[in-house]
């Protein structure tokens, strides 16, 4: 079961949650999970950001399909199909209204594609808010969702779990800090240049005050060696 933190493959990615992502928001996969998937890289095709020092993701919803626009970033994000269903936007909006209206959250697991090929899971995050603004580049309406870091967990089968942990480890670390790491690291554990099962390592756990924004207090460890530091955190 992936941490967050962890880097991982597409493929990986698509078996943790038992269902092939072609999307980047799909909302309570085969019934139960929902996912996005975000990148915040240079030239993303959507203006996703991250605030309050990673506690928050603000992740914006997505455009019609290519075949139903020449030009989708001249069109409104819609709520609903030609049919009348929600839209994958819709639906997450629906979830995070009746969030505002006493219900509980919605749990989202959230993947990011820092690289071609590599992909990172940033934990999970409840959807608490959602709106529709007037693009800054393009004119036309986009929807736009608040999900901020959670102490709760979802289990290896995906069912939404009430779990305590330290919600520290969630903490989004910005993707440019990622990438440095990544780069300084040569992509591999530095205990033991393993380039598998890595996983971006807080070298001071947040909960001590360590931090999330510069990467000399982030490093590549390899699953072995992340158990092993993480055991002998008291």
């Amino acid at each position: 079961m992936a941490q967050p933190g962890d880097i991982i493959s597409y493929n990986e990615m698509c078996l943790e949650v038992g269902y092939s992502l072609q999307r980047g928001m799909n909302f309570q996969v085969g019934g139960e999970v929902s996912v996005i998937l975000m990148s915040l890289r240079k030239g993303a095709p959507y203006a996703d950001r991250i605030e309050n020092n990673g506690d928050v993701l603000i992740y914006e919803g997505h455009d019609v399909p290519k075949n139903e626009s020449a030009n989708p970033k001249t069109v409104n994000q819609p709520m609903v199909l030609p049919s009348g269903r929600l839209t994958q936007n819709g639906k997450f909006f629906q979830a995070a209204e009746g969030y505002k209206n006493g219900r509980s959250p919605e749990l989202v697991k959230v993947y990011e594609k820092i690289k071609d090929g590599i992909w990172v899971y940033n934990g999970v995050f409840e959807l608490i808010d959602s709106w529709i603004e007037k693009s800054k580049s393009e004119a036309r309406n986009v929807f736009k969702f608040k999900l901020h870091v959670t102490d709760r967990s979802i289990d290896q089968k995906n069912k939404r779990v009430e779990e305590l942990k330290d919600i520290g480890h969630n903490r989004l670390i910005p993707t440019s800090v990622k990438l440095e790491v990544w780069k300084r690291d040569n992509g591999k554990c530095i205990q033991c240049g393993s380039a598998d099962n890595l996983h971006f390592d807080h070298i001071l756990p947040f909960s001590k005050g360590g931090t999330s924004l510069r990467a000399d207090n982030i490093q590549l460890l390899c699953a072995r060696h992340n158990l092993q530091k993480s055991s002998h955190i008291i």
